[in-house]
């Protein structure tokens, strides 16, 4: 199978209805992967790692409730589920436990194309969004909003100030030199010296008080690491 198309996990212990999704979404490019029964949508879903999950509720040997329960405890793969039962009751549950839509049957498959890369698009957009910030032990660095949040409080830092902790929270544990870090900060055409960076370091280290966790360290004679104890 081809590796660059996206994984649907449909689960719905009926297998005609199961068979006519998976077409749909093999029209539309999506690789598909069918499960007919809570254990097996759980099992399929460690083995093929979806893109997205079609969840029905009703099921042979537990409901779909508590499939999403499991996959949520390991994973944030979108999931929409699928249920004849259209009571606000059934939706509310189902969203809180996690789902990120729910659809009544019988649908249009229209629809649910749309929904699924609705879903799947707001998935890689937040997976986006994450992967701009750095989070560590009272300190989350957010680089889409350029703000700092220290002890839960905003901290406000220059740009230059900003971007130099940035860089070294990126490698932890990675040693800079000054020079090194005045051509990724400052940039080649800068006029000065690497006191530059010792004038920056010291002002951080002024607002970020020592953490057992993580701290900037001055390696004698080279130049700078942040240095960062994962245990």
């Amino acid at each position: 199978m081809d590796s660059n198309r996206l994984k649907v996990l449909i689960a719905d212990d009926d297998v005609h209805i199961a068979e006519l999704i998976a077409l749909y979404m093999e029209k539309e490019g999506y690789e598909t992967y069918e499960a007919h029964s809570g254990a097996e949508a759980v099992e399929m879903f460690k083995k093929v790692s979806p893109d997205v999950v079609l969840l029905d509720i009703m099921m042979p040997d537990g409901d779909g409730y508590q499939v999403c329960r499991e996959i949520r405890q390991v994973s944030q793969t979108p999931i929409i589920m699928l249920s004849a039962k259209g009571e606000v009751f059934d939706k509310v549950l189902g969203l809180e436990l996690g789902a990120d839509d729910y659809m009544v049957k019988p649908f249009d498959s229209k629809e649910l194309i749309a929904r699924t890369k609705s879903v799947i698009r707001r998935s890689n957009k937040k997976e986006a969004e994450e992967s701009k910030k750095i989070v560590l032990p009272n300190l989350v660095i957010d680089q889409s909003t350029y703000t700092v949040i220290y002890h839960d409080e905003e901290l406000i830092l220059p740009p230059k100030e900003f971007e130099l902790l940035t860089f070294l929270a990126k490698y932890p544990n990675q040693v800079f030199k000054r020079e090194e870090l005045l051509d990724k900060i400052w940039g080649y055409e800068f006029v000065g010296d690497t006191r530059t960076v010792d004038v920056h370091i010291k002002r951080l280290r002024a607002k970020l008080t020592y953490n057992d966790k993580w701290t900037i360290e001055t390696v004698w004679g080279v130049g700078y690491k942040f240095k960062y104890k994962s245990q």
